[in-house]
């Protein structure tokens, strides 16, 4: 019956009962000094009943934050979580009207606002969504005629930044380092050689054909570089008579021409979420000791500008050099025969230690999986530097340290759905993992938390949770 009256009135009614359980207790504690000191000794009386009265007043205090706290401040932070998360993730997550019963018609309000707002976001999108299958049918097709032309093709940006490559491309630069869309030219080819090539675009020479040595030293490549005439930048082509393409190379065509090349000046801290390169890993390992256990698997996907990129992941088997326990097998489903064939953790760990170069790293329970990074890398000779992103610390910082901060939960509170085949898979983990992160994005921006820093400064106030979980 309580819960059908107004908020109004449910508000007078909780304050008086606070008044008059409070001059109750007063009253109550007069009249037990008085029985305790008598006429003769008012006094003591009195001192007995000021004392009893504070303590049944902090009694009382204390019951009302409790009652408060559940019923009126955790459902309004919890309304407004998931408000942010509709409002900036697209996620069509169900509000708790049972769990808000007593904020009046606060809750079927925000409801039934956010219920229109998501059906004019759906049309919107609907529209959208029409207009992106048709660029992504000229994509395609793009990228089928491009696969057809026995060349490989790199656009650079002005300051020698990879903006496109297509699957021959992909073939190309592989056999030197990971392709990375935004990554330096320079990882790849050898920047004296390069650098003077590309300086011979000059005036009326719109053309070079140069030897260019990869930037480890151990290939040549025929390179011809051609200057953009309606961009700036330039082109590398590479025929595949004069470098191992497959010809048949199936991937799909990876660009981007909105990154903005000056924010790398800028010092992580002071540079905006949407601006950064992230690689979201997870890993699967022979048990949960990081010093005595060993990767079995090691699953990355890169995201950019807020958007993950097809075509740039990492699915990676490893040989542990030892036989996987059965339990760990019953939970990431990887047999020793899966394995026989696969690199050792140092070739892996090596390999996405490139995937990841100049990028934020991020995982879930990122300490767990980086122990094992920094135990190959420092048997490997080099530094584990990359800034580094918790979504489970991410995940607290959008909704408080009460809530449940396991990958399920938080995919659940944000609409992202869980294949139960890729679940506890590296890639698999990996992606939801990533999804997670680009709808957490737009919510950190609208609390506030625009930079790199800043949504640092944030998690370091929930860092007890990786101890608890550590």
């Amino acid at each position: 019956m309580f819960t059908s009256l107004s908020l109004r009135l449910r508000i007078f009614l909780f304050f008086l009962g606070v008044a008059a359980a409070c001059a109750g207790i007063v009253c109550s504690a007069l009249y037990l000094g008085y029985l305790r000191g008598g006429e003769e000794d008012a006094t003591s009386g009195l001192v007995f009943s000021g004392v009893l009265s504070v303590f049944g007043i902090l009694a009382v205090t204390t019951g009302v934050w409790f009652l408060f706290d559940e019923n009126v401040a955790k459902p309004i932070e919890r309304l407004a979580a998931a408000m942010r998360v509709r409002a900036h993730a697209d996620a069509q997550t169900s509000l708790d009207l049972h769990q808000a019963r007593y904020l009046g018609d606060l809750a079927p309000a925000v409801d039934a606002v956010t219920g229109k707002l998501s059906q004019i976001s759906a049309d919107v999108e609907e529209h959208l969504a029409e207009e992106t299958a048709r660029l992504m049918a000229e994509k395609a097709h793009l990228a089928i005629l491009l696969t057809e032309i026995p060349v490989a093709i790199v656009l650079v940006s002005p300051a020698h930044l990879i903006m496109l490559y297509d699957g021959q491309a992909a073939d190309l630069l592989g056999q030197v380092h990971v392709p990375r869309l935004s990554a330096s030219i320079f990882d790849y080819f050898n920047e004296e050689d390069l650098r003077a090539a590309s300086a011979k675009l000059t005036g009326k020479r719109s053309e070079v054909l140069a030897k260019v040595r990869c930037s480890r030293g151990n290939l040549t490549f025929e390179l011809r570089l051609k200057k953009l005439s309606q961009a700036s930048g330039y082109m590398i082509l590479v025929d595949q008579t004069h470098a191992r393409i497959d010809p048949r190379a199936d991937r799909p065509l990876i660009y981007d021409f909105d990154f903005r090349e000056h924010e790398s000046e800028q010092a992580i801290e002071n540079r905006p979420l949407q601006d950064l390169t992230f690689v979201v890993f997870d890993t699967e390992t022979t048990g949960l000791t990081p010093h005595k256990d060993e990767i079995v698997q090691i699953g990355a996907v890169r995201v950019i500008k807020g958007r993950i990129v097809a075509g740039e992941e990492m699915d990676q088997l490893v040989n542990p050099g030892r036989s996987i326990p059965i339990a760990s097998t019953k939970v990431h489903g990887i047999t020793d025969d899966m394995v026989a064939d696969a690199p050792d953790a140092e070739q892996a760990v090596g390999r996405f230690h490139d995937f990841s170069r100049d990028a934020v790293l991020v995982a879930h329970n990122a300490p767990f999986d980086m122990a094992f990074m920094q135990r190959y890398g420092k048997a490997l000779g080099f530094k584990w530097d990359h800034p580094l992103l918790d979504t489970v610390l991410l995940s607290a910082v959008l909704f408080g340290e009460n809530e449940t901060h396991t990958l399920d939960a938080v995919c659940e509170r944000l609409g992202v759905h869980v294949p139960e085949e890729a679940r506890h898979t590296a890639l698999g983990d990996a992606k939801v993992t990533a999804e997670a992160l680009c709808k957490m994005l737009p919510i950190l921006a609208s609390r506030g938390y625009g930079t790199f820093g800043e949504v640092i400064e944030q998690t370091r106030k929930h860092g007890r949770l990786l101890k608890d979980l550590n």
